[in-house]
């Protein structure tokens, strides 16, 4: 994944990821993108990242699992019982591609990060 970390898009990050781990993001990254069209997408801190009115979401490929970051902790609170038996840190939800975190719920996420971000 050190080549991912040297990427300068998010298409260049996710070319060098193995097989399973690239299905997975570029799925997560199709859903955040038509969840939030209005959001920018950049690199950020070397992982992709999408603004709105502020940073709105970060996602990450790790050696063991993958990352999606909502930014707010009150995100996984919201949706901790639908969360239920995927490990979160911070405000960092870990999944890995065998379980990837539900695409319905990667909507309801991103849709409501659009509106705690609308709310600032």
């Amino acid at each position: 994944m050190d080549k991912a970390k040297k990427a300068l898009t998010v298409d260049e990050y996710l070319a060098v990821l193995p097989v399973d781990v690239n299905r997975t993001l570029s799925r997560l990254r199709q859903t955040i993108r038509a969840a939030a069209p209005q959001a920018e997408e950049v690199m950020s801190y070397q992982i992709p990242t999408y603004k709105y009115k502020g940073a709105l979401l970060h996602f990450a490929a790790f050696k063991n699992h993958c990352g999606l970051y909502v930014v707010n902790k009150d995100i996984l609170t919201m949706f901790a019982q639908e969360l239920d038996g995927y490990n979160t840190s911070g405000t960092t939800i870990h999944f890995t591609p065998a379980k990837p975190i539900p695409l319905g719920l990667v909507k309801k996420i991103v849709t409501m990060r659009l509106e705690q971000n609308d709310a600032l």
